[in-house]
């Protein structure tokens, strides 16, 4: 049976070892955006013992490019992307320090194991619900990486942010136990 709960970022160990696959939290706090290029430049930063634009420790990472905001909102439509394009990264995130991603889709078995490891846990948003997740974004800020336009990495404060735990500390992969139910024995 799922729970609620509404967490504060940066997230700690305590925070996520408690959620489990099929959680449905509601985050408020400060998350980053980042994805593809960006991920690869944070994960080169740390390759080369360089300092990166943010502290990762506790940090939640949504895979998301926004459009321009209209005019007196912080930011645009803000739907996840695909998760898989940053399965080669985030196990080095998390070894670092990250305790959440925020995407769509899934993640191969190097990033469950890494969020096993690393207590960290995969967050799945709603695809398509864009504009309305853009509505919990409070203020988004450029803080790394503008010539990346809309995946340049951003500082964004998010009020309760729904999201659902995909993958959680134990090693629960939300999409495998729904596809288990359906499964012919």
């Amino acid at each position: 049976m799922s729970q609620t709960y509404y967490l504060t970022t940066p997230l700690k160990e305590e925070d996520v070892t408690k959620l489990n696959s099929g959680d449905i939290v509601y985050l408020s706090g400060i998350i980053y955006s980042a994805r593809d290029a960006a991920h690869k430049r944070l994960v080169d930063l740390i390759n080369e013992g360089k300092e990166l634009p943010f502290d990762l420790e506790g940090s939640v990472i949504y895979f998301v490019g926004p459009t321009p905001p209209k005019p007196g909102e912080p930011i645009g439509s803000a739907g996840p992307t695909t998760s898989y394009r940053m399965d080669t990264y985030s196990p080095t995130l998390l070894k670092h320090g990250s305790r959440g991603m925020i995407g769509k889709g899934k993640r191969n078995a190097d990033v469950i194991n890494a969020c096993v490891e690393h207590k960290g846990v995969y967050f799945g948003a709603t695809g398509g619900a864009g504009a309305l997740l853009g509505k919990k974004i409070i203020s988004a800020e450029v803080i790394a990486y503008p010539e990346l336009g809309p995946e340049a990495v951003r500082r964004l404060e998010v009020k309760d942010f729904p999201v659902t735990v995909i993958n959680d500390t134990k090693g629960n992969d939300l999409y495998q136990m729904g596809r288990s139910q359906y499964e012919i024995k």
